[in-house]
């Protein structure tokens, strides 16, 4: 198995994608659904010769630009391989084109959940299959954003890498992840993030079984919970679960791993667990969890009693817990929805909260997480540059505490944190205006570019009143969906990187 590390990272994933396959076709071989379970079989069995013709031509292939490489492979990732994935799906559900079977392994490729077909119309190993994808997906963003991303300060680690030359020389996630070539470090972190990765979602899978959920229910959720893409078997999501209030408390739990990733890694953890304490990432996560539910809680509660209706004390606890739950899930772009969340909005009389859930969305989770958005770490680099410098408008000659490295955090951080931030705020602006041109109206066109963006396809149904029809768009606006996808899951730099021959040296 040695050789295979050395073929090219997209021939690799294609032979995984091909082998996954044959996950879905046993499940529905054993539920004696037999139409798709041949067609995963076949699909597989096509795909692994044709990986095995490729691997043969290019087993002596010598990469001279790992770093080129690896990001196109990236994007050839989230763009092409789709288009593999897509083929047991579009020949199981032959009422569709198969172009909305692309759009469908897109979505679940980059973890954003958004789908396109009603929870009853495929057919259970279908959902089993959109999870697996998205499972996938999942860890290979945890695997590539250290292996990859970090070397080449992006995807939030630009923020990290400005203050490196104010560092001393210790042992964390900078320094490990330059050591070896791209295919070394994706080969290494690969191992050591796999049994996490499993064993988290396995133990997740087990306790909301032995909650109430069915198995496939359960594995799906365990899957669409650490991979924070929201991917669920029923129409509602975790809000139809039998597993109810104990498995929103279980899957609220291992939400926490989508904030930080010294949650799972114990690179940059040179104090051990005690780090955890000082992380800003889960710090403002937990911060933002707490305070917004409050702040919705009290909305609701004043409003009933502006409206003179009685809420019992139960009826406010059970929406305190909706308003707590669903922050938590939207804010690491998983998008579930508590079931006490619909109850809440209704006796509040409150009809905006989808503005803050889009809000939420945006922020995203942490840094080399599964999660989307703009990431926790970039907007707290911002809110300390901006508390330093209400900070200097009181005090002019003050000088900014904490340490050298905090000085420059507050400024290169902010700096380069600001750089991505307009970059994001200006794809907004693009892609619902295209959206807008191609028959959208504003509001739809915003709500759909937000979730594509963040990675937080399930938005769409909770921030619209009516429910878009996402199987009616026009194909230029479903490939503009497609692309909005991709960019929110290798983010804006990553891609200016990819287009500057400069970076490539």
């Amino acid at each position: 198995m040695i050789w295979a590390t050395r073929l090219p990272l997209i021939v690799l994933l294609v032979g995984l994608g091909a082998i996954a396959m044959l996950v879905p076709a046993l499940h529905a071989y054993v539920t004696r659904d037999l139409v798709t379970a041949r067609a995963f079989l076949y699909s597989c069995i096509m795909f692994l010769f044709l990986f095995t013709m490729i691997a043969v031509a290019t087993s002596n292939y010598k990469i001279r630009r790992q770093g080129r490489s690896h990001l196109i492979s990236l994007f050839a990732l989230f763009a092409v391989l789709p288009a593999m994935l897509a083929v047991p799906f579009s020949e199981v559900v032959t009422d569709t084109t198969f172009a909305n079977a692309y759009v469908e392994m897109v979505s679940s490729l980059t973890t954003t959940g958004l789908t396109m077909f009603d929870a009853d119309r495929l057919p259970p190993s279908l959902h089993l299959w959109r999870a697996l994808v998205g499972w996938l997906g999942g860890f290979f963003m945890w695997v590539a954003a250290i292996a990859i991303f970090a070397p080449l300060k992006l995807g939030g680690f630009e923020v990290v890498a400005a203050t490196e030359s104010a560092r001393e020389d210790k042992s964390g996630v900078v320094r490990l992840d330059h050591v070896g070539e791209p295919s070394e470090r994706l080969t290494r972190f690969a191992a050591r993030l796999a049994p996490i990765y499993i064993s988290l979602t396995g133990v997740l899978w087990v306790m909301l079984m032995v909650a109430g959920d069915a198995p496939l229910v359960a594995i799906c959720h365990a899957m669409a919970t650490l991979s924070t893409s929201g991917i669920s078997p029923l129409e509602a999501g975790v809000a139809d679960a039998t597993s109810g209030f104990g498995g929103e408390v279980l899957i609220l739990i291992f939400l926490v791993f989508a904030l930080s990733r010294l949650t799972f890694t114990s690179d940059g953890r040179q104090d051990g667990w005690p780090a955890l304490v000082r992380d800003p990432e889960l710090r403002l996560g937990i911060g933002l969890i707490a305070i917004i539910p409050t702040l919705l809680f009290l909305r609701h509660w004043l409003a009933t009693i502006d409206e003179g209706a009685e809420v019992t004390l139960l009826e406010g606890i059970v929406g305190l817990w909706g308003a707590v739950f669903t922050v938590a899930s939207f804010l690491t772009t998983t998008g579930f929805e508590s079931a006490a969340w619909g109850d809440a909005r209704a006796w509040s009389g409150l009809d905006a909260t989808g503005l803050v859930l889009m809000g939420l969305a945006v922020f995203g989770g942490g840094v080399a997480t599964t999660a989307g958005g703009v990431k926790l770490l970039r907007v707290y680099a911002l809110v300390k540059h901006g508390q330093r410098e209400m900070d200097k408008l009181v005090s002019p000659s003050s000088v900014g505490g904490s340490g050298h490295v905090a000085r420059r955090f507050r400024r290169e951080g902010a700096y380069v944190a600001w750089v991505f931030f307009m970059l994001f705020a200006l794809s907004i602006a693009l892609l619902s205006t295209l959206l807008a041109y191609f028959g959208l109206s504003f509001e739809d066109a915003l709500i759909l570019t937000i979730a594509s963006l963040s990675t937080t396809g399930p938005l769409v149904d909770v921030a619209s009143d009516v429910p878009i029809d996402l199987i009616g768009l026009a194909p230029a606006a479903k490939a503009t969906l497609t692309a909005a996808m991709v960019l929110g899951r290798l983010e804006t730099l990553a891609i200016i990187a990819l287009l500057n021959p400069e970076f490539w040296r």
